[in-house]
């Protein structure tokens, strides 16, 4: 019997081990999955294979690729005439057509070790038709591929004419080396951790922290988030039963970005699983958002404890056990919040050129001389 018991504890062990493994492994695999472009199996033409060999010898400046026929097609090309900066208005502004998107590769004077190095340019109007965009976008990862990432040095995402200038490309690359914006209160915490002193910890010191309560998943709402992380819906909604100390499903299906404000409910609190498809620079992205969204105090002061106390746990077991990767975690008070251009600014945050400061106001003039106080003398005498 004692060897029995000690078979089962080990087995036991292993097993709860193994699963940890998997729902580690599974968590990366996700990330890994969310964060990779789509492809759409489009492949480059015979002629323009051939013509990326043409390339190599440093006569053509720039050329344009366009998808015809669900191939990757050359629609024209011209040769180099000076620098890569005295040629680059006059040959890659007249390559842009409106309403139509197109890759643009734009040979530098630089080299590395594959040969000269290029620019890609991939032109996505705002004005074009948003399956063109999105078929460009997933295709792009393609056509590096096949010309040979290693040559390209630089890439540019333009969506109006004049991000496609000499100008605009310049513009382009010092926002991508500025650094990211700070508020007031992280430039302050920044500074300070740049001055403190550390503080030593002793054996005795100790930290405690709120874990939160960890209600269950019902059956449904399991299934539901497993279908999402599937891709079979890209919205889950989840609510908590508070009699039943329960984490229910409230509605799960397929939504547009601007449908998604019209699910989120004014007068209860809910949690909510969005896969936010989108393109960002070029990029077709899938990212999986989790919103927490509470209507100030219309709700009970338990209710809005127990929202709060049970999102770190329900997000420990979406991200470890079902592997699910949430990109990003938003609070919101009302729907209206939830827009397209919203999402695009948390997950994809802008970055700041400059930074006034500004300056120490000066004093008051003509404060007049100063006032000089003297001692006064012993009228008395010793």
């Amino acid at each position: 019997m004692v060897v029995i018991r000690e078979l089962n504890l080990v087995e036991s062990c292993c097993v709860r081990v193994y699963c940890r493994l998997a729902g580690y492994f599974s968590y990366f695999i996700g990330v890994g999955i969310y964060r990779m472009s789509h492809q759409t199996g489009i492949r480059a033409n015979d002629a323009l294979k051939k013509f990326f060999g043409k390339c190599r010898g440093g006569n053509v400046r720039v050329f344009k690729v366009s998808i015809v026929n669900e191939e990757l097609a050359l629609s024209s090309f011209k040769e180099a005439s000076g620098t890569w900066e005295e040629d680059y208005d006059s040959l890659v502004t007249p390559l842009i057509e409106d309403e139509q998107p197109s890759y643009i590769l734009y040979r530098l004077d630089s080299k590395n070790t594959s040969g000269y190095e290029w620019l890609l340019i991939s032109w996505s109007p705002d004005n074009s038709a948003v399956r063109q965009k999105m078929l460009y976008a997933s295709t792009k990862a393609t056509l590096k591929q096949e010309f040979g990432s290693g040559q390209i040095k630089e890439e540019l995402h333009a969506t109006t004419p004049d991000d496609v200038t000499l100008s605009g490309f310049r513009r382009h690359k010092r926002a991508a080396g500025a650094p990211a914006p700070l508020t007031s209160a992280e430039e302050e915490l920044a500074e300070l951790r740049r001055t403190e002193v550390g503080v030593g910890v002793s054996i005795d010191s100790r930290h405690q922290t709120l874990s939160g309560v960890a209600f269950p998943l019902t059956g449904n709402a399991w299934k539901a988030i497993e279908a999402l992380a599937a891709q079979k819906y890209n919205y889950v909604q989840l609510r908590i039963d508070v009699n039943e100390e329960k984490i229910h499903l409230a509605d799960a299906g397929d939504i547009s970005t601007d449908k998604l404000s019209q699910k989120i409910p004014s007068d209860c609190a809910r949690y909510h699983l969005y896969n936010f498809k989108h393109i960002h620079e070029g990029d077709y992205i899938e990212a999986i958002v989790f919103i927490y969204s509470m209507p100030g105090y219309s709700c009970s002061v338990k209710e809005r404890m127990l929202y709060s106390s049970c999102k770190a746990p329900l997000l420990e077991s979406i991200e470890t056990q079902i592997g699910l990767p949430i990109i990003k975690k938003l609070e919101i008070d009302c729907g209206e919040e939830i827009t397209e251009a919203f999402l695009q600014d948390e997950i994809h945050p802008k970055k700041n050129l400059h930074r006034p400061k500004f300056a120490k106001p000066k004093g008051p003039p003509n404060r007049g001389a100063k006032r000089l106080t003297r001692p006064q003398e012993s009228s008395g005498n010793v």
